[in-house]
């Protein structure tokens, strides 16, 4: 792995002030990524991930989005204690956790076309969202729910596809009980009429969370596949 450099930061935003995991690559930094978190946390895998990113020689940060709630790191399969977390995420909070995001690294010298930003899980909703609603230079979604209904006060993803302003690619697996595959190919549909590019691709054998080797539905091939596409994408399409 490349040599970097990690830190937890604090960054405001008008309700607090909001931990960032920061990993810098040694040397030049050929663009900047904000990983969003999954339904758990920052996590020692969303941590593991960031720190991939600075390995490829990304500026890259993971901000903590349950900072209102305590900041809580919740084991897989826990859901009764992730609700009251993600229950207090909003359409507004969030839009503020993401210019905040943005603009630390904006401030480190980066425009909006050089940063990406990869969400993983819930953080692949808030993915979407922020591809939709923010001048970002590309947008990675894996896994992200709320296709057809939705959540924290956004719109439904299939609504926010018809408005992507910047490049988006969505990862699924045609496994997951929660997005049904034919929610999949409504996204990839309203998806392909937006004004930026987009694509979507979808691993027959893979369910929800199969790039998270700390999950039981991690899935080797289609996470190897998954990462490799999503590196592809940010390379073409980050300024």
């Amino acid at each position: 792995m490349a040599p970097m450099q990690t830190a937890t930061v604090n960054v405001a935003t008008t309700q607090g002030r909001m931990p960032l995991y920061d990993v810098r690559p040694d040397g030049q930094a050929k663009g900047a990524i904000v990983v969003i978190q999954e339904a758990f946390g920052v996590n020692d895998h969303i941590e593991d991930v960031t720190r991939r990113f600075g390995a490829e020689g990304y500026r890259a940060v993971a901000p903590h989005l349950y900072y209102r709630t305590g900041d809580g790191v919740i084991a897989y399969g826990n859901f009764q204690e992730v609700m009251p977390h993600a229950g207090a995420l909003t359409y507004n909070g969030l839009l503020d956790d993401l210019d905040a995001s943005l603009g630390y690294l904006e401030d480190a010298g980066f425009v909006a076309k050089q940063i990406g930003v990869v969400g993983f899980c819930m953080g692949g909703t808030i993915t979407l969202f922020a591809a939709a609603r923010l001048p970002i230079g590309a947008g990675v979604s894996f896994y992200g729910g709320g296709v057809a209904e939705g959540r924290f006060g956004m719109p439904a993803g299939v609504d926010l596809a018809r408005d992507l302003q910047a490049p988006w690619l969505g990862l699924y697996g045609d496994l997951d009980q929660s997005i049904p595959v034919e929610d999949v190919e409504r996204l990839r549909e309203v998806a392909a009429g937006a004004s930026v590019p987009t694509e979507v691709v979808r691993y027959p054998d893979a369910g929800h969370g199969f790039h998270c080797d700390q999950r039981p539905d991690y899935h080797a091939s289609a996470a190897r596949d998954a990462w490799s596409r999503a590196l592809a994408w940010f390379g073409k399409h980050l300024g």
